[in-house]
């Protein structure tokens, strides 16, 4: 492998055909964060081929599934509860209550 290559999955995340998201939208502390940058990509968007609902949480699962094990307990958290808030800011009921 080259020094400097690099994984299919950081090239999606740059180069996605649904979103253009902000730098470090995934680092960010707040759940509420994440999710309001979400959407605001999702509906500035002009390439996503979905709603801006589902583009903002097809990108939100493809990281949190990219991260897989990797992720702490706490991250996974934050990034369970960004779905919730995404779901409540596009007006949509949420499945499962996270407690």
């Amino acid at each position: 492998m080259k020094p400097h290559s690099e994984r299919w999955s950081a090239r999606v995340t740059r180069e996605s055909d649904a979103l253009t998201l902000e730098k470090g939208v995934f680092t960010q502390r707040s759940s509420r964060a994440i999710a309001l940058s979400l959407k605001k990509s999702a509906e500035r968007s002009t390439r996503r081929k979905s709603s801006p609902f589902r583009s903002a949480m097809s990108m939100l699962n493809f990281y949190i599934n990219r991260m897989g094990t990797k992720m702490s307990a706490g991250r996974r958290k934050v990034l369970e509860r960004a779905k919730q808030d995404l779901r409540e800011l596009f007006g949509r009921h949420s499945k499962a209550t996270h407690s």
